[in-house]
This record gives C-alpha cells, structure tokens and sequence, in this order.
C-alpha cells in the first residue's frame, strides 16, 4: 500500500502533468485560431467570413477573468481541466463528422464557439492548479515548460498537422477530387479530437487536485463583489488609460493582418498572394518560424534584461512590425523563390517574437503591480486580446475593397500610434527597471 502511494506521489511530480497541461491549453487555441483559416480557406469559405468569425471566436479567451472567480466556488479545479479538455475533443470529433454537411461553416463555427468558451475555462483551472499546487521555487523551475510546450501545440497544429493535411489532400484528390479537402481535414480534426480526450484521460491520473486560494469567494456573491472591487480599483491606477490605449495599439497591426498572413499566403499569384501550398506553410510558416519565435522571445527577454523596458520600448516596437514591412514587400513584388520567401517568414517570426515580449513585461510591471496583481494582468490581457480581435473581424472585408498590397500598407499605417505612444507613455514602476 505504502509503495504504491509512493508511486502514486512520484507519478505527480510537475514533470509529468505541466508538459502536458500546457499542451493541451495550445492545442485548441492554436486549432481554432490559426489552422481553422487554412482549413476553411481549403474548404472554399470566404476571406471575409474566414476572418470575422476565427476573430471573434477569441473573445472566451478575452472574458475569462469575468467567471474565473466561479472557479473556486464548486467542485475541484483537476475536475474543471478534466471535464473542459474532454468537452474540446468532444466537440473537435463533432466538428470531424460536420464537414461534409451542407451548411457545415455555420456547425463549424458554433462547435468552435462552445471549444473556445471550454479552453479558456480549461486555462484559468490548469493556471490555477500550476499556482497553487507548486510552490514559488517549483513554479520557477518549471516555468521554461510551460512555454515550451503551449508553443509545441503551435508545432504541430500549425506546422505537422496543417502539413499533413495537404499530403493528405493529394492522396485524397485521387480518390474524390472534390471532396479531398473535407476528408483531409476531417481526419486532422479527428487527431486532435483523439489527442484532446487522451490527454484528458491520462490527466486523470496525473494532474493534481489543486487547492483552494487563501482568498477565495465563499459564495456567488462574493465572488462578484470581489471581482467589482478588483475592477474599481485597476480602473482607478495612475495612467490607466494611456496605458490601456498602448497595450491596444501595440498589437492593433498584428490583428488587423494575422488573420489575413495565411490566406495571403495560399492565394494564387494571380489574386495577388504567394501561391504557397499546405505543406510548405506548414513547414515554414508553423514549424521553422515558431522556431524563430522562441528564439527572438528569449533573446528579446536578454535584450530587455540587460538595457531596461523603459530604454528600448519604442525600439521593441520597431522590431514587432518589421513582419508587416516584409509582407507589404511580399504583396508588391511576389517572389516566388521557397527560400527567399522561408527567409522572410522565418525573420517575421523571430522579430514578432522579440518584440512581442516588451509587451508582455510592459504588462506585468506597469500594469499589473498593486493590491491584486495576478487579476490586473489578466484584465490587461483580455484588453489586449480584444484589441487584437476586433481589427481581425473586419481584415477580410477590407482586403475585398483594396487587395493584398493597399492591405498591407494600411496595416502599416496603422502601426504609427503604437510609435507614438512608445516614446511618450509615462512609466509608473521605474523601480522594477533594470540598469
């Protein structure tokens, strides 16, 4: 009995659970975010409908905090992550029958709706099992494994899977060359539908139970004065506003244009895009560049380490939107040379990467610091992701009206406000900067 509790101790060592938990925090982000607009682009949807309802499936992603406090009123946070995990392969194995139905897109779109609302629960229960499961020196060790693999799901959803999908399209074209692209993508929805339940089946096991915060609400009501009050008071911060129209305007480029980056990509020469197929995005643009974005994300943070935030914030800046100059000059000339063109994407990724930690550390030491530090920042991260959401909604239709190069430049245009403010935003915390 004693060895086997040994066991069942050792079997929970961080190790074995926050590898995975992360994991599978990626995996249905990055599959309804990202590989969902090559898949609908493959199955013949729109631009303008393929980026208004992928953007606004990420609004769960930004409300999270608002029922995050619910969390810690009934049943186990393990039990929330169990259920959220097997709910989205649940609903990824449903999405696998519903392609080939007449009107699949509207199906589609809602089973994506009901995964997005699953995976930010799942977010907030795994977040809170890491907190409170660990102590401070284990976070810290295991922190580098949290990114490694939310990133890994990004490697392999949108660089392997979106890959196989087109060898897979080319098998299928021989069998049905008018269906092709559904079976192919039915088959890469049911992997994830299968990892999704496996993962949650093996964190049956694994994952801790969690424990209940010092300060949690002891009913309904309490949670939601306690949320009004942490509201009132990242409302009443000195420069709050200024700083919320920064953290807005660093990512406003980005949102306009991600959406738009693959079908860009995928279209013909002919339509103005790059002609690439599946598998080369797949290996580029999915695997090579998150490669390079891990790496310019460290280097980033040494960059950041080593001059201050305060110093470099407008260069970081710079640096975040030399990917949208590489695509207004991919717009206008079209190479059509695989390594000049895996040259710029691999470069769009690193420079995202390091710029887009500035961001990050912007958050947590101007934003962030007070009475309730964990719930600002995530306040100030759901503004910054509906910042990034609402200018992905209308990228589609814009593009319609001016093509891939005015598109293009626009998105550069747009990124001016971002400059400004990064040479005049006022710093409240200059005591967490480094020399």
């Amino acid at each position: 009995m004693q060895d086997r509790k040994s066991a069942i101790s050792k079997a929970r060592s961080p190790i074995s659970w926050v590898p995975t938990g992360y994991f599978a925090m990626g995996l249905p982000y990055v599959a309804i975010s990202l590989a969902s607009v090559i898949m609908f682009a493959d199955l013949g949807v729109d631009e303008a409908s393929i980026t208004f309802w992928t953007s606004l499936l990420l609004l769960p992603y930004s409300l999270k905090p608002l029922w995050s406090p619910l969390l810690e009123l009934y049943f186990t946070k393990k039990s929330f992550a169990l259920c959220c995990q097997l709910l989205s392969g649940i609903c990824f194995g449903l999405i696998a029958f519903l392609l080939p139905v007449p009107g699949f897109f509207a199906y589609t779109i809602a089973m994506m709706g009901v995964i997005a609302v699953s995976g930010a629960t799942n977010d907030i229960a795994t977040d809170g099992i890491y907190l409170t499961a660990l102590d401070k020196k284990t976070q810290a060790r295991y922190i580098g494994w949290q990114g490694a693999f939310y990133n890994l799901a990004k490697v392999l959803v949108n660089g392997g899977l979106v890959y196989l999908a087109g060898m897979l399209i080319g098998y299928f074209r021989e069998v049905s060359p008018e269906r092709a692209a559904t079976y192919a993508w039915m088959v890469i929805m049911g992997i994830i539908s299968v990892t999704l339940i496996g993962v949650s089946a093996y964190h049956r096991y694994f994952m801790p139970t969690g424990s209940r915060n010092e300060d949690s609400p002891a009913s309904p009501g309490e949670a939601m004065s306690s949320l009004v009050e942490v509201f009132k008071d990242f409302f009443s911060k000195k420069h709050i506003w200024i700083y919320i129209l920064f953290i807005v305007c660093y990512r406003l480029t980005e949102g306009f244009a991600v959406k738009m980056v693959p079908l860009f990509l995928k279209a013909p020469e002919s339509a103005g895009g790059l002609g690439l197929s599946n598998e080369s995005i797949g290996l580029i643009y999915g695997t090579m560049g998150t490669v390079a974005f891990i790496v310019g994300s460290v280097l980033g943070g040494y960059f950041i380490a080593h001059y201050g935030l305060k110093k470099v914030l407008f260069t970081l800046v710079a640096i975040f939107n030399v990917p949208f100059v590489i695509y207004y000059l991919f717009a206008q000339f079209q190479p059509d040379n695989l390594y000049i063109i895996a040259t710029g994407l691999v470069t769009e990724y690193f420079a995202y990467g390091f710029g887009f930690v500035g961001l990050t550390l912007f958050m947590m030491q101007q934003v962030a610091p007070g009475k309730h530090p964990m719930a600002h920042y995530a306040f100030a991260s759901g503004i910054m992701n509906l910042g990034f959401m609402f200018p992905g909604m209308i990228s589609g239709y814009i593009y319609h009206h001016v093509g891939y190069e005015m598109f293009f430049l626009i998105a550069l245009i747009l990124a001016v406000p971002a400059f400004i403010l990064a040479a005049t935003v006022p710093f409240s915390h200059t005591s967490q900067e480094s020399e």
